[in-house]
């Protein structure tokens, strides 16, 4: 018997956290490798791409192409570390308040699972969903967590656990996320930069 649940959603870059992770984790890369120098030109080209098909996956993928997972293994442990640091103050009190009202809270983010995972697992999700990228190429998607798929993938997750959830409240800074807030009966739109609520 499928069973109704109030659940809250979150996002996280510009939402719980200044500055995007991913974008972040390139310039940390930049600064302690010369590798990613060499993928200046493919990058250009992503750029262009982004531009003429914003929701594209290849362009996403080859922008990071200079990732491999010695870098990975390498870098992030540090920049996770530092990147903590521009979690907004209100951002674990907040999600700690959401659970205490016996309400199932929920993390959906287009980050990538190396660095999301780490960055909020003291936060006490009750769900983590984020992008899966392959062990052996962590610059590509085995799953984007980015838009509709931030749905779906809560769907998923509903459908196989035999719950039919009531999106209370969702969070998020970005009109990417219309997929997501448009089914919540709460929007609480984030500024990115300050961490304050923006007025309706």
């Amino acid at each position: 018997m499928l069973k109704k649940t109030e659940v809250v959603l979150f996002d996280f870059d510009g939402t719980l956290s200044c500055c995007d992770s991913n974008v972040a984790f390139a310039k940390y890369c930049f600064r302690h490798s010369v590798r990613p120098w060499f993928y200046l030109p493919l990058m250009a080209v992503c750029g262009v791409c982004r531009w003429v098909k914003p929701d594209g996956i290849w362009w996403r993928e080859n922008i990071r192409r200079f990732m491999t997972p010695k870098m990975v293994k390498k870098f992030a442990p540090e920049f996770i570390k530092r990147h903590k640091r521009n979690r907004f103050g209100w951002a674990k009190e907040r999600v700690q308040s959401e659970r205490d009202a016996g309400r199932i809270v929920i993390m959906v983010s287009a980050s990538p699972d190396f660095l999301l995972r780490p960055l909020v697992r003291d936060m006490n999700f009750d769900m983590v969903f984020c992008s899966e990228t392959q062990k052996d190429k962590p610059w590509k998607y085995d799953f984007l967590c980015f838009g509709a798929n931030k749905v779906r993938k809560m769907d998923e997750w509903a459908s196989a656990n035999k719950i039919i959830p009531h999106v209370v409240r969702a969070y998020s800074d970005s009109k990417s996320d219309m997929p997501m807030m448009e089914i919540a009966e709460e929007q609480v739109w984030i500024d990115a930069k300050t961490g304050l609520r923006k007025e309706a």
